[in-house]
């Protein structure tokens, strides 16, 4: 049972149930709405197969992650240690390497390969993205921050993508697909920006760690207060984007939803701003992170709203 957990633990088992969470709401509350036809049984083994899929890579680049992080974790939470203390270095790169494969696999499984190859490239440049970033990316200036936040907007992407060909994406071949578009795209840029953000303020957590073993994330480059700066600036971008979106949406008389995201998404959002500034200790951004974590779930669970209005 020791063993298991600890398994479960290096794979993130609650964020690879954010990942589920997120593509299911996607596939139920925004595509079978619009596209009622769809929902066959076809369609549906497919789309469990994209899911399996996603969760199978982003396991494998938690457990990759963890297992180049062994010195930093260490330092910055050696509580939460699994590799080498539970699970041997040689089972951490199995497991990466067999994650990885089915990953790829339930790819191929999902899509139609001679149609949609490119998804499948697109997932394996994903678990080569995840490798680099364990390895070089996350030590560096804002690229691996960029590089999760692309990979998390991906999740829901790949999704569109997958229904839609990129060739005619953007053209209106029926009333449904400008709203589809537009769906995708709004959750992936929530997603990617609202990723950034966490990012950074875990940048600010996991300082003194990074900085023992020479890596150049934001607060060691730039400094804590320039790094708070981003953050605030991101934040600004996302709360005005909001606003906007909620100010479209209100001239279809969608009052729930509107209510909801200001409620749920844009006022946590201004409270971790006002928090952000007089935030000085590991624990206080481990809060941030997680108050950012919560807007995060909040955002995904909106779409709930657009099954009924859809």
């Amino acid at each position: 049972m020791r063993l298991i957990a600890a398994f479960l633990q290096l794979i993130r088992l609650p964020n690879l149930f954010f990942i589920l969470l997120t593509q299911v709401l996607f596939q139920c509350c925004i595509y079978y709405p619009l596209y009622r036809h769809a929902l066959n049984e076809e369609d549906i083994v497919h789309f469990i197969f994209l899911v399996l899929a996603s969760l199978f890579i982003a396991a494998a680049g938690y457990v990759i992650n963890d297992y180049f992080d062994i010195n930093i974790d260490e330092v910055n939470k050696p509580d939460k240690m699994v590799v080498d203390k539970i699970i041997h270095r040689r089972w951490a790169i199995a497991w990466h390497l067999i994650l990885s494969f089915c990953g790829i696999l339930f790819t191929a499984l999902a899509v139609p390969v001679l149609e949609k190859w490119y998804l499948v490239l697109a997932n394996i440049f994903c678990v080569a993205l995840l490798w680099f970033y364990s390895t070089k990316f996350k030590k560096g200036l804002l690229i691996g921050n960029i590089v999760i936040s692309l990979l998390t907007a991906w999740t829901i992407l790949i999704v569109f993508f997958s229904k839609v060909s990129p060739i005619n994406a953007f053209e209106p071949e029926s009333n449904a697909q400008p709203k589809f578009f537009r769906f995708a795209f709004l959750y992936a840029g929530f997603a990617f920006i609202t990723t950034l953000i966490r990012e950074a303020i875990k940048d600010l957590e996991d300082i003194e760690g990074d900085r023992r073993y020479g890596c150049r994330t934001m607060p060691i480059v730039w400094g804590v207060n320039a790094t708070k700066v981003y953050i605030a600036v991101w934040m600004i971008v996302l709360i005005i984007m909001l606003l906007v979106i909620q100010v479209y949406i209100l001239q279809f008389q969608w009052w729930w939803p509107v209510a909801y995201t200001v409620l749920f998404v844009v006022v946590p959002l201004i409270i971790i701003f006002s928090k952000l500034f007089k935030a000085s200790s590991s624990k206080d951004y481990h809060n941030l992170s997680s108050w950012v974590k919560l807007v995060m779930l909040a955002g995904i669970l909106s779409m709930i709203f657009f099954y009924f209005y859809l």
